[in-house]
């Protein structure tokens, strides 16, 4: 039983950095929008029922128009699921990547409610990264409790 477990978190660890690799790949893919590009993509989505679209739009290319942000964000994720494949580092790249897949979940918890298919998977994605991280929980307990002298 205690070699399929461990298989099993093996697979976790490979699924979880894999997605994350082949995110962070994504980030560098495409050409960085140009400010009127985005501003021009936005006016197409003025209606009331597009709002979510819009909300979308703008806070992606937010991201992108800082000149900074989203490729520190590929190269986060590029790296942090590197150190998750990797198994003498799983743990550090688990704990790196907990705020990067919190992040993600509450992207679409926020700005895609009705996308049930990738609040699925994004909340997938983080409820691994969870189980990653407690299971190395008697390693790192400690940290959070020191018992008085």
């Amino acid at each position: 039983m205690g070699k399929i477990v461990s298989i099993a978190f093996i697979a976790l660890r490979l699924f979880l950095g894999g997605f994350m690799i082949y995110g962070g790949i994504q980030k560098f893919s495409k050409p960085m929008p140009t400010p009127v590009e985005v501003v021009e993509k936005a006016q197409q989505f003025t209606s009331p029922d597009q709002v979510e679209t819009l909300q979308k739009i703008l806070y992606i290319s937010g991201a992108k128009q800082t000149g900074y942000f989203w490729e520190v964000l590929g190269i986060c994720e590029l790296l942090f699921g590197l150190l998750l494949i990797l198994q003498g580092t799983g743990f550090v790249g688990a704990l790196l990547l907990l705020p990067i897949t919190l992040h993600i979940f509450l992207f679409h918890v926020f700005l895609e409610p009705n996308d049930v298919p990738e609040l699925l998977q994004t909340g997938a994605l983080f409820l691994v990264n969870i189980v990653l991280v407690l299971k190395e929980r008697n390693q790192w307990k400690h940290l959070l409790w020191i018992k008085p002298l």
